[in-house]
């Protein structure tokens, strides 16, 4: 295999493995963000869980994040939560940081 074979291999790896981490950076912002408006709402015990998975659900609808926005939105006006479309956005903004923090703590070095 030449040099540039290899390193077209290793950017193909590399960006299959970046990928596979995003997706489970969203994943787990999604379940934080369940578990957060689930708890504003006042569910508790297995009713967060459902709802977190509700709100990962949500996120498979299209691409990008406007579903999860849509799906919160509607779900804490329902429930009579006054929050801001920005508070919203700041707060996935925030839970996405999280989780891909964790995630890419966990990469291995390249």
């Amino acid at each position: 295999m030449s040099i540039f074979e290899e390193r077209e291999s290793a950017s193909e790896t590399r960006f299959v493995l970046d990928a596979q981490l995003e997706f489970k950076s969203e994943a787990r912002r999604n379940k934080m963000l369940g578990t957060w408006a689930a708890g504003l709402m006042g569910l508790s015990g297995d009713a967060v869980d459902k709802y977190a998975l509700e709100v990962i659900l949500a996120d498979m609808e299209e691409a990008g994040d406007d579903d999860v926005f849509r799906k919160l939105r509607k779900d804490l006006d329902a429930a009579n939560i006054d929050m801001s479309d920005k508070a919203i956005r700041d707060k996935m903004a925030e839970c996405l940081d999280a989780a891909r923090k964790h995630f890419y703590a966990e990469k291995p070095p390249s």
